[in-house]
């Protein structure tokens, strides 16, 4: 298991993380190490905007008294936490790195909210510990782009959903505004990168990891035809913060 002094990255595997070959390994290990820091990072360097998004999040799914929620890829719990605080019955987060799914745990404990209500469970996103037709809402936050092949994890939000259920993607963009997407390359790219590092003292190469993924992974055009190609209706996408994100919503068909 990789610590906090070691190397995940060499420069020439971020011209394409996504083309690693063990890529599942690498974030697993990478994710793990800045686990301890993550949410500190998360609210720094969004400037406090993640929670935000997050609550829109929410709001996009259509949360009814009841609703069973899953939430893949996890990490920390936040966006489980809402789920939770906005009413649904219960919700379950998934994500397949210990170390994220410890700190969500402590977290939820600290909350008062952990239980059958609100509990996490290690689990793949390409594979699913969750039966056919069995949830209402399926979430992913900043995690599908982190995952070996994007598409068959949709197919498996689309297997676990049940019909009529929603799908919500929250994820990275790219500004299309030449000002806003100049200011960002320099500020996600070179800032970013040093600053997160030192604060989560991470040699691992997880904040070089972070804008190498999303600028080389699908843009939106491709995400909705992947989002649709797998059976999904009434896709919708939503900029967030002059595209810093994008909410991708969609429906599993009665």
């Amino acid at each position: 298991m990789m610590n906090r002094n070691d190397t995940a990255w060499t420069d020439r595997e971020l011209a394409d993380p996504h083309a690693v070959g063990d890529k599942a390994r690498r974030v697993r290990s990478m994710f793990t190490a800045i686990a301890p820091r993550y949410d500190l990072n998360n609210h720094l360097h969004s400037l406090g905007r993640d929670q935000a998004w997050r609550r829109l999040a929410v709001k996009a799914a259509v949360v009814q008294p009841g609703d069973v929620v899953l939430d893949v890829a996890c990490g920390t719990g936040d966006l489980a936490m809402a789920f939770r605080r906005a009413g649904a019955g219960r919700v379950l987060g998934v994500d397949f790195t210990f170390g994220m799914l410890r700190v969500a745990q402590v977290k939820a404990l600290s909350a008062s909210t952990s239980g059958e209500a609100l509990a996490y469970q290690a689990g793949d996103a390409m594979r699913l510990p969750v039966a056919d037709a069995s949830v209402d809402v399926v979430s992913i936050a900043f995690g599908i782009r982190n995952v070996d092949d994007p598409a068959a994890a949709v197919g498996e939000f689309y297997r676990v959903l049940r019909p009529g259920g929603r799908l919500v993607i929250l994820e990275f963009g790219r500004p299309t505004n030449l000002v806003v997407r100049g200011f960002y390359n320099v500020y996600f790219k070179h800032v970013m990168p040093r600053t997160a590092a030192i604060i989560a003292r991470d040699r691992s190469g997880a904040y070089r990891y972070l804008p190498r993924s999303v600028t080389t992974f699908l843009d939106r055009e491709a995400m909705v035809r992947m989002i649709r190609s797998t059976g999904f209706v009434d896709t919708a996408v939503r900029s967030l913060t002059l595209g810093v994100a994008a909410i991708y919503s969609a429906c599993k068909p009665l």
